[in-house]
């Protein structure tokens, strides 16, 4: 039986696995597995903070598909995981967390940073434990990616005492194999109870989450979409499932990442199929206004998302791609024998109302208006162009302004919306897939957090465009003003006198230049006032990114008041003017 370190073992499992860069930040108790990692073959990405390694592992496995990789010592770089562990757990991202850790004899004794990680993490991972002896190391690292892959995906992470780790073990890579996948087997009969409801409906939907993204169902979803000409509205986490402009897309639905037109159709709808999402609640809005009317039969992997929020009249577990199928081979049968009505009337009307809804995006003014900035990345980016964006008004604009066409293309954090996730996240996306261009888009605010991994990409020459739009004014922060009343330019203190006359930071701002701090981190940095010289800009990033392999960052002034709604339900929404 071949002999070594439990961290050999544990690298051989990572390449078999199909691993092949990992992002972490090394320190004494993680040494073990830095020293098997350097003749390994697996990448190693330096980044500048723990959470941001979290965060591009966690772009990594969005935009390729395959599972994203964080590492860091112990005590504090593991409770900096903790945030990108909850944003990957939350939308259903694997990523895989992996921490050293005190000897396992001073754990009980308040060592120097031996802190229970694994306790800390368990709340939001699919698994989070330390393993406490070295021959289990090849087995923990097999249910990992086990747990990781099989029902609704997650991240997990192993907790690793460095004596575990130098700890000398039998192991025979030869006689270890992955552990394979679950996933719950459908019961075919809800399929054809599923059909029998649409049948009823004058007016069906399907809402497509990101679950479809997930199981790569989204050419089966247009299939069936296409046989039954029943229109398709993507959730926020499964833009991308039907391209923005296919005849059967209906425009999101929601309280901010939404179209008027698409919340307009839902509002007429009599029946809905819900495939691989949860009825987030920026989705829904209030129940009853969401719900009145409508009949519902959800679909999802995990069987306690069904009823969760609330209880639809048929619910059935299974794979979204398992489901999918299903359901198409039992609609071809039906269409066969005349048993399905055809929904081109209703298709037609939706697409008639999406096409009225366009919206003016040519504004002039200065400060820029978001919608002037969307426009123009539409103009200089491609459709190929891979988007990064997180939370706050930037992403409430991408979500009426953006324009998607393929799965995987629009990675958003959905659900936890950590600030500072953008650039981490950007630099996971264009190592998973170094063809593409990826285009963040950032606020001013969150682009505070985690700027110093523009570093980590000029190190490693890792182009991609951070595209800031900075209203100098904590955003989404004001607006709440009007809703709880609080004078947040008093209790935050927002005045900037230090900024030059005609700096649009001077009142009200934070008085930070975000494109020479680009440049001081290595990577390339713009700011723009004009609008007439916002493509130029752009085009000129865009170009100089590549041709250098640098990062590159665009500081956009905005507009500071936007013309969105806080309101409670779905048709009250307000759009951006």
């Amino acid at each position: 039986m071949p002999r070594m370190t439990a961290m050999e073992a544990a690298i051989h499992v990572l390449r078999e696995e199909g691993v092949e860069v990992v992002f972490g930040i090394p320190g004494a108790a993680i040494l073990p597995f830095y020293e098997a990692l350097k003749e390994s073959g697996i990448g190693h990405v330096l980044m500048r903070h723990e959470e941001a390694a979290t965060h591009a592992a966690d772009g990594y496995s969005r935009a390729g598909g395959k599972i994203g990789v964080a590492v860091g010592t112990s005590g504090p770089a593991g409770t900096n995981m903790v945030t990108g562990l909850y944003t990957a757990q939350a939308d259903s991202v694997p990523i895989l967390c992996l921490t050293g850790q005190a000897p396992r004899a001073k754990l009980h004794k308040e060592d120097f940073q031996a802190v229970d990680v694994a306790a800390t993490a368990r709340p939001v991972s699919k698994w989070a434990t330390t393993v406490m002896e070295g021959g289990q190391v090849p087995g923990a690292f097999r249910q990992a990616f086990h747990l990781m892959r099989s029902g609704r995906p997650g991240p997990v992470l192993l907790d690793l005492p460095i004596d575990v780790q130098l700890e000398q073990i039998d192991y025979d890579p030869a006689a270890d194999a992955p552990l394979g996948t679950w996933k719950p087997t459908p019961h075919q009969p809800a399929f054809a109870r599923a059909l029998e409801l649409m049948a009823e409906a004058e007016r069906p939907l399907i809402v497509a989450g990101g679950g479809v993204i997930l199981a790569e169902a989204s050419a089966v979803l247009l299939e069936l979409a296409e046989m039954l000409q029943v229109p398709v509205v993507p959730t926020l986490m499964g833009w991308g499932a039907i391209p923005d402009d296919h005849p059967l897309h209906a425009g999101m639905v929601g309280l901010q990442t939404q179209h008027r037109y698409g919340n307009d159709s839902f509002l007429r709808s009599d029946f809905v199929l819900g495939v691989g999402n949860r009825w987030a609640s920026r989705h829904t809005g209030t129940d009853d206004v969401y719900r009145k009317g409508r009949r519902f039969v959800h679909v999802d992997i995990d069987p306690l998302q069904i009823g969760r929020v609330f209880a639809p009249d048929l619910g059935i577990v299974a794979d979204a791609r398992a489901a999918l199928e299903g359901i198409l081979e039992e609609a071809g049968r039906l269409k066969q024998d005349g048993g399905l009505p055809h929904w081109s009337g209703w298709a037609r009307e939706v697409r008639e109302r999406k096409e009225a809804g366009d919206r003016r995006t040519d504004f002039t003014q200065t400060p820029i208006r978001p919608q002037r900035v969307f426009r123009e990345l539409a103009e200089v980016f491609d459709r190929d162009t891979r988007y990064v964006t997180a939370i706050g008004l930037y992403q409430i604009a991408s979500g009426q302004y953006q324009r998607v066409y393929w799965p995987r293309q629009y990675l958003v954090c959905g659900q936890a919306g950590p600030l500072g996730w953008e650039i981490p996240a950007a630099i996971g996306a264009k190592l998973a897939d170094p063809a593409r261009q990826v285009v963040a888009v950032a606020g001013d605010f969150s682009t505070q957090f985690l700027i110093e991994e523009l570093a980590v990409a000029a190190q490693h020459r890792i182009p991609f465009v951070t595209v800031v739009l900075n209203n100098a004014y904590l955003g989404l922060i004001r607006q709440s003003e009007l809703k709880y009343g609080m004078n947040y330019e008093v209790a935050l203190g927002f005045e900037n006198a230090n900024a030059p006359e005609g700096d649009p930071t001077r009142s009200g701002g934070y008085g930070v230049d975000h494109a020479a701090a680009a440049r001081a981190l290595g990577a390339l940095g713009y700011r723009v006032t004009d609008p007439e010289e916002l493509a130029g800009v752009l085009e000129k990033a865009r170009r100089e990114s590549g041709e250098q392999s640098l990062p590159a960052l665009v500081e956009v002034f905005t507009e500071r008041e936007t013309n969105i709604a806080m309101g409670p339900e779905i048709d009250q929404i307000r759009e951006f003017d």
